[in-house]
């Protein structure tokens, strides 16, 4: 049996992936850096400090759904074709919530 804790704190981890994907997607360049990827999820209700949000950046990267580059304390995420695949229900990522059906 697993913790309650531990196991809502997977959830919310795989869901800011998801948001994370998601947001890139929408973007023109498909890229959004860090501070901006905070104000995104915070209107999901996920309020969480930058180095976390920049962990969940690196696990994305580490899985190849997105490249990440430093610049200065923030960094910018750009989504890959392997996240665009995770997106478009093709693949599934380990660790990123499984979007929803087209029109479920």
């Amino acid at each position: 049996m697993t913790d309650l804790g531990t196991d809502f704190a997977r959830i919310v981890r795989e869901e800011a992936r998801l948001i994370i994907l998601k947001a890139l997607a929408e973007q023109t360049n498909e890229s959004l850096s860090s501070s901006m990827l905070e104000q995104v999820l915070s209107r999901f209700a996920i309020h969480q400090e930058r180095p976390w949000i920049h962990q969940q950046m690196e696990y994305l990267r580490t899985m190849e759904a997105i490249t990440v580059v430093d610049a200065g304390t923030v960094k910018i995420a750009t989504l890959t074709d392997h996240g665009h695949r995770h997106l478009s229900r093709h693949i599934a990522i380990e660790g990123v919530k499984r979007p929803s059906r087209p029109g479920a």
